[in-house]
């Protein structure tokens, strides 16, 4: 099944006699496809850019690029990913509609890093076997996510594989398009010495460093997904669940009031290794973490699972979902422009110059208590 066709995919079954094998004898069942496209519709319609073209039905989602003409020299972007061990906490709390917010928000956010306008994106789903509330569910929170991010859901796939996934197991991934003009990339080459490195608050965990995650609380500490833990004020498993936020639109209204020269998404790795990423040959980014106080999820799994500091920037966010690299002189404009978008943002550190010792990006100091 897929957004634009919205059809269900499986392995082919053999011919079967009058009391042989059938497709549903083998687990495939072709109703409840049908049934969870209808229960889906209405959401996927939610994402619609005038831009698009058909209905649901096809073979593939189309997107009118005429819609171009309006950039000197286009320059498309792609992005493909997941959402990792997180969808292993949505199967367990039995909730469904949330985790869609992360897929989008790490494919765009991807995507929105180098300037560009996120146009429309595509989704996989594999289950085990089909429940069809639970794939709209799934859908449910990618098109909202899409709404957020501004880009369409154009197409996507339901594939459903018993014998190879439990009935109740899942995984979802996706693939996004966006545009930027070639004269207003960003990246590397336009950051200089002395620029500021902003920093946009995270949600929480956002989608990586589940293993590492899981491991920790729900293995070693064994702790319970609906334990109510005091320091998150809910239980751990909303905590867990808590959806990625989606920077995209929040990034490209930045590059309309100020002069960005530089975006980094934070997630696997850490905050250091994917802010060098963007880092160029010559200069070194300096962060420093007196400039914000990690959230409690954060120390939590510090302290449960006795990691070091060091493991945990090197696999998790540490509150940090977003930077953005700009002049010294526009970080008042930025800050107030992510302020009146509700976007918690500081002043993490600045560009320097680079000595042959340093990488291209190091936290220094001690976090805010």
């Amino acid at each position: 099944m897929s957004s634009a066709g919205f059809h269900q995919h499986a392995p082919h079954a053999a011919p079967s006699a009058a009391d042989g094998a059938s497709y549903a004898s083998a687990g495939v069942d072709i109703e409840a496809g049908d049934r969870a496209v209808e229960l889906m519709k209405e959401w996927v319609k939610k994402t619609r850019r005038p831009e698009v073209l058909g209905g649901l039905g096809g073979f593939a989602g189309l997107f009118d690029a005429s819609a171009l003409k309006r950039y000197e020299r286009p320059l498309l972007a792609s992005a493909t990913d997941g959402v990792g061990t997180k969808v292993d906490i949505a199967r367990r709390m039995g909730v469904y509609d949330t985790i869609g917010h992360d897929l989008v928000a790490m494919v765009m956010d991807d995507i929105v890093v180098c300037g560009a306008e996120p146009l429309f994106m595509t989704d996989y789903i594999c289950v085990g076997k089909v429940h069809p509330e639970r794939v709209a569910a799934i859908v449910k929170g990618i098109a909202e996510g899409c709404v957020l991010a501004g880009c369409a859901l154009v197409g996507g796939e339901t594939a459903e594989h018993p014998g190879l996934l439990g009935e109740d197991d899942f995984d979802v991934a996706g693939a996004g398009t966006g545009v930027v003009e070639a004269d207003r990339l960003l990246g590397a080459d336009r950051i200089r010495t002395g620029d500021a490195v902003i920093a946009m608050a995270s949600s929480g965990l956002h989608s990586n460093g589940y293993s590492l995650v899981r491991h920790v609380l729900l293995e070693r500490a064994g702790m319970a997904l609906e334990t109510e833990v005091a320091e998150l004020g809910r239980s751990l498993g909303e905590e867990l669940l808590e959806p990625t936020k989606i920077y995209s639109l929040d990034c490209l209204a930045l590059t309309r009031t100020t002069d960005v020269h530089a975006f980094s998404h934070i997630t696997g790795g850490g905050l250091a290794a994917n802010l060098a990423r963007v880092i160029p040959d010559g200069l070194h980014a300096v962060v420093d973490r007196s400039t914000w106080t990690p959230g409690a999820i954060f120390g939590l799994v510090g302290t449960a699972g006795n990691v070091e500091r060091l493991e945990l920037e090197k696999t998790l966010n540490m509150g940090v979902g977003m930077m953005a690299i700009v002049p010294q002189e526009s970080t008042e404009v930025a800050l107030a422009t992510l302020a009146d978008r509700g976007v918690e943002a500081w002043v993490a550190g600045e560009i320097t110059e680079r000595d042959t010792k340093t990488t291209g990006a190091e936290l220094v100091g001690d976090y805010a208590a």
